[in-house]
C-alpha cells in the first residue's frame, strides 16, 4: 500500500469531493433557456471572459493534447533554467481565472472576485496545507466549465485514452513526470492535492546541542492535478450529453480506480494515475448504459 490507511482516505475524500464540487459548478453554467430552444446542453458566456473559443467537438482532443504537451515543455524549460518567478506567475494567472470562474458560479461576482484574489495570492505566495487544498477543490470546477462545451462523448472518451498513455510514458519511461511532480512541490507551486503525514520541528545538530528550526513537512502524499481535472472533464461531457444522474455515476468508478491504484502499489514508488482512473471512468460509463437499459 502506497500510503496509510488514514492518509489515503483523506486523499480519496478530497479527491471526490472536488469531482463533486466541480459538476455543481458545471451545471451552474448550464443555460436552462438555450438549453430548452435548441434542444442541447447550452452554457452562459464565462464571467470577464465571455464566449468560448468554438472548437469542433469531434478533434477537442486534439487541442488538449497539443496544450498538455507545449505545457509540459515549457515548464521543464522554467525548471531547467530556474525561472520560478515566470512559473508562479502563470500558476497565479491560471489559478486566479479558474477560481473565479468558480466562485463566480456560487456566488456573486462582486463577492468572488475578490476572492478570488485573495486566495489566489495566498496560495501561491504564502502557501499551506489547508488553503493549497481547500482551492483546489474548486479550481478544476472552474477548469471544467471552460472545457467542457468543447467535447462530445467519443472526444472526451479519446482524451482520456490519450492522457492515460501519456502519463504512463511520462512516469514509467521519460520519467519527466516524476522531475515535474518532485520541482513543483519543491517550489510549491504544486498543481494538484498535497496531504502531509505530519508536521514536525526541523531539528538541527550542533556538537551535543539540538537546535529547533521552522516547521516542515515530514512525508507528504500527493495527486497531480491532472488526475482530478480530466475525469472531471469528462464526467461533466456526461452531464452534458446524458444527464445529471449519470454524471454523478462516474466520480464513484474514476475513485475505486485511483483506490486501487493506492491499495496495490509500493511506498516509495512512482505510478501514473490516469490509466487506473481512466479505466474506472470508463466502467463507470458503462455502468450508466447498463441502468439506462434496464430503466
Amino acid at each position: 500500500m502506497k500510503h496509510s490507511l488514514k492518509i489515503t482516505l483523506i486523499l480519496l475524500l478530497i479527491f471526490l469531493l472536488a469531482q463533486f464540487i466541480g459538476l455543481g459548478i458545471v451545471y451552474k453554467y448550464i443555460d436552462p433557456v438555450k438549453s430548452a430552444e435548441t434542444g442541447e446542453t447550452e452554457f452562459q458566456d464565462l464571467p470577464l471572459l465571455g464566449e468560448r473559443p468554438e472548437v469542433q467537438e469531434n478533434f477537442s482532443w486534439l487541442h488538449i493534447m497539443i496544450i498538455v504537451i507545449l505545457g509540459t515543455i515549457l515548464m521543464l524549460a522554467l525548471i531547467k533554467y530556474n525561472l520560478k518567478w515566470i512559473w508562479k506567475g502563470w500558476f497565479l494567472i491560471a489559478v486566479l481565472i479558474t477560481l473565479l470562474i468558480a466562485f463566480s458560479s456560487l456566488m456573486w461576482i462582486e463577492v468572488a472576485i475578490p476572492l478570488a484574489i485573495i486566495l489566489a495570492i495566498w496560495k501561491i505566495f504564502k502557501p499551506n496545507v489547508i488553503v493549497h487544498n481547500l482551492t483546489e477543490l474548486f479550481i478544476y470546477g472552474g477548469l471544467a466549465a471552460i472545457f467542457v462545451s468543447w467535447f462530445n462523448l467519443l472526444s472526451a472518451s479519446i482524451l482520456l485514452v490519450l492522457i492515460a498513455l501519456y502519463d504512463a510514458y511520462a512516469v514509467w519511461k521519460s520519467k519527466h513526470m516524476i522531475t515535474l511532480a518532485q520541482s513543483q512541490a519543491k517550489a510549491q507551486v504544486f498543481a494538484g492535492l498535497l496531504i502531509p503525514y505530519k508536521f514536525g520541528k526541523k531539528v538541527v545538530k550542533k556538537g551535543k546541542k539540538k537546535l529547533k528550526g521552522k516547521k516542515e513537512m515530514v512525508r507528504t502524499a500527493i495527486l497531480g492535478g491532472g488526475d482530478i481535472g480530466f475525469p472531471l472533464i469528462f464526467a461533466g461531457v456526461v452531464l452534458k450529453e446524458l444527464g445529471v444522474w449519470q454524471s454523478l455515476v462516474i466520480p464513484w468508478f474514476a475513485c475505486l480506480g485511483l483506490a486501487l491504484l493506492l491499495w496495490f502499489s509500493q511506498e516509495k514508488k512512482f505510478y501514473p494515475a490516469m490509466p487506473f482512473i481512466s479505466a474506472g471512468c470508463f466502467v463507470g460509463l458503462g455502468v450508466v448504459y447498463f441502468i439506462s437499459f434496464l430503466l
